[in-house]
């Protein structure tokens, strides 16, 4: 059973997430999916290359990936939740 982040909007593992502000790593528009949660605040959120990913969280603020060791080459990206989640 996957793991979930204590929040109205619950995310799952195997979730899809749509780029809505994007960066060098995850394309605006381009959906993504969760991956293994690490504690009850980051999660991976694959980049859809192979096994990468980088850690995302969600709260108040919404849900990202936070690029702050690498400001000047990274901005942050940020996601939205894909209603109506269709697991295979």
């Amino acid at each position: 059973m996957a793991k979930k982040i204590e929040d109205k909007n619950m995310i799952n593992t195997g979730d899809k997430l749509l780029c809505r502000i994007g960066n060098n790593c995850y394309l605006e528009g381009e959906t993504y999916i969760v991956g293994k949660f690490v504690n009850g605040r980051y999660f991976e959120l694959m980049t859809g290359s192979n096994n990468d990913h980088w850690y995302a969280t969600m709260n108040n603020e919404g849900i990202y990936v936070r690029f702050n060791a690498m400001r000047d080459e990274f901005s942050d990206a940020w996601f939205d939740k894909i209603n109506n989640q269709h697991y295979s």
